[in-house]
């Protein structure tokens, strides 16, 4: 008891990461998770990946888009990839979920427990001397923060397939600040520690990605080097070489996104994407918003809690330095730091919204064109829990109300988190869906795992039809992933980078549905990402609901000869097609059961 006692914030995460795998068990593939960007993307990618066993080919092509090359697709070399291999998705995925809380924990304790409890430590530099200090009695305490704090940071509701790439970013902070300090250290052992710290630094890459987060850790820390180059008036060969050592490990790590970057020559829908653009005048409503709300995949509902209890301090905090005119206080406190670092983030992605600041970074690097830059959003997350942590700190080591106000905070942050309906709140979502159904026995209309992909089904049609690996397919009314993840190969798909060549060819396929639908022609040729079929009336025929209540008209708008010439032989819809014999389509049979809300008509192109 007295090991609880002093370990409380410990076992509570345990105790939740436990219940939560009890729930999913429990559930299964009647969970609730998020579709978009999701379910309809990565989870079928990494499906097909499973059905292929193409996780470490070469010159392969993945069953999607009409065979794009399987470089496109998730790299083998990703903690995240690795339970995909040895599980099924579903299973992958709630294992993912529980590897992002553990890694947020880990490297959240690593790092706030070197700025903090480290700060007393004398004796050896070894991860065993180290961690036997941290849980030393007196600094029960503290440890207890740090653990919040990242736990905090754990179950922030972030873009699923990316969610260890969010957690762990507070690791290549704690061990490019180890490399730091070491290389200012004394001592004989001081290259060997260094070297183990680069090694580390090297493999990082394997729970980071690189367009993500990587090309912006080495932005963020080549502006660190120069910085501390003028502070410190000696530049620091260990940051420089920690730069080194991450742009190599990104290379060797992620060799297939570079190898299709640089040695390609290959345009893509990223060479011709549209990007919006907004004028000077309207950039700071931008940075105002993305500064409170966060952007997509990156919500974390600071504005309901953190950021008001922020920003009390930030303003309470440099009163204090003003009126005890310590103004280089203000200038040299990390709270603050932190402050200027989500002020900059906010202020990037509002500037990367002005057309001539987007041709500037293009023209300094061409490769990078349709890149991103406003995604230094993705890193105000932690952030915002760093800077509590820092909170929450400061006040226990006061002694307001005994510590016990700094784990309030925490856990407020957390609850708030945990009872958000945010996008990808699977959580939330699935209990809700559950208590829904099985209490007050309300039939909802979303579809959980299982109806969405409705494997069973699939299995069956294939067999029904006689269905062949390799045989070019569409989905009319419904997502391709679903086809995708079944094992069925589909010459439409869900990708942001495949060749400009392919589009242009697939676009004569849907040419009379765009002529007719203004909406969806911009969307798809400013865009295109989303190759899908499209209607010529109605503005979304694609829904992950059971029923099709957006549905008004059955007609398909198709060119089916371009489609037939593509390689084209079955359509698959969840539309009873009014003109299939019109567009010289022929109706199979239509399917349903296998506990699916689906009623799926397969046509044949004649």
């Amino acid at each position: 008891m007295r090991l609880l006692g002093r370990r409380f914030v410990i076992f509570a995460a345990l105790l939740f990461v436990l219940i939560i795998s009890v729930f999913y068990c429990v559930i299964g593939e009647n969970s609730y998770i998020g579709v978009h960007d999701n379910m309809d993307l990565f989870i079928a990618q990494f499906a097909m990946l499973r059905n292929t066993g193409t996780f470490f080919s070469h010159g392969v092509n993945a069953p999607f888009l009409g065979g794009v090359s399987r470089d496109v697709l998730p790299g083998e070399a990703s903690l995240y990839t690795v339970p995909y291999m040895i599980f099924s998705p579903f299973t992958a995925y709630i294992v993912g979920y529980v590897l992002k809380i553990v890694v947020a924990v880990v490297s959240s304790v690593l790092l706030f427990a070197d700025c903090t409890i480290m700060n007393d430590y004398t004796g050896k530099d070894t991860l065993s001397e180290r961690m036997r200090f941290c849980l030393k009695d007196e600094y029960s305490g503290e440890l207890n923060l740090a653990v919040g704090a990242g736990f905090l940071y754990g179950v922030l509701n972030l873009f699923p397939a990316f969610g260890i790439s969010f957690s762990s970013i507070p690791l290549i902070v704690y061990l490019l600040r180890r490399i730091y300090l070491t290389e200012r250290s004394e001592g004989g052992m001081k290259r060997l520690k260094m070297a183990k710290y680069l090694v580390l630094i090297f493999c990082y890459p394997f729970v980071s990605y690189f367009s993500y987060f990587g090309f912006f850790i080495c932005g963020y820390l080549l502006v660190g080097i120069i910085w501390m180059w003028i502070r410190d008036k000696k530049i620091s060969l260990g940051l420089v070489l920690g730069l080194a050592a991450l742009s190599l490990g990104f290379l060797a790590f992620e060799y297939r996104l570079f190898g299709m970057m640089l040695f390609s020559d290959v345009i893509t829908i990223r060479d011709t994407m549209v990007q919006s653009y907004v004028s000077l005048p309207e950039v700071p409503a931008l940075i105002k918003d993305v500064f409170v709300n966060g952007m997509m995949h990156a919500e974390d509902c600071h504005k309901y809690f953190v950021m008001p209890v922020c920003t009390l301090y930030f303003v309470f905090l440099n009163a204090r330095y003003i009126f005890k005119k310590d103004f280089r206080g203000v200038f040299k406190d990390e709270y603050n730091l932190c402050a200027l670092i989500l002020a900059f983030n906010a202020g990037v992605y509002g500037l990367c919204f002005i057309k001539e600041v987007e041709e500037f970074l293009v023209t300094l690097v061409p490769p990078l064109k349709g890149f991103q830059f406003n995604r230094t959003v993705f890193f105000s997350p932690f952030v915002w829990c760093a800077m509590l942590f820092i909170i929450s700190y400061r006040m226990y080591k006061a002694g307001i109300l005994k510590g016990i106000l700094s784990y309030a905070i925490i856990a407020v942050a957390v609850i708030i988190v945990l009872v958000r309906p945010t996008r990808y709140n699977d959580l939330y979502n699935t209990f809700y869906h559950v208590v829904k159904s099985e209490v007050f026995g309300n039939v909802t209309d979303d579809l959980n795992f299982g109806e969405f992909y409705s494997k069973e089904l699939f299995d069956n049609i294939k067999s029904e039809i006689g269905y062949s690996e390799g045989e070019w397919s569409v989905a009319y009314g419904m997502h391709p992933a679903i086809l995708e993840y079944n094992g069925i190969s589909t010459l439409d798909g869900y990708l942001g980078f495949y060749p400009q060549s392919y589009k242009e060819k697939f676009r004569k396929v849907i040419a009379p549905a765009l002529d007719l639908n203004e909406s969806s022609k911009a969307y798809f040729d400013e865009w295109g990402a989303r190759c899908y079929l499209y209607s010529g009336t109605d503005a979304t025929i694609v829904m992950a609901s059971k029923s099709m209540y957006g549905v008004t008209d059955n007609n398909i708008y198709i060119d089916a000869k371009e489609l037939k010439d593509m390689g084209g032989k079955y359509v698959f819809s969840r539309i009873d097609i009014s003109n299939a014999s019109e567009m010289g389509l022929l109706l199979l049979n239509e399917f349903s059961g296998y506990d699916s809300p689906y009623k799926i008509y397969v046509y044949e192109l004649e």
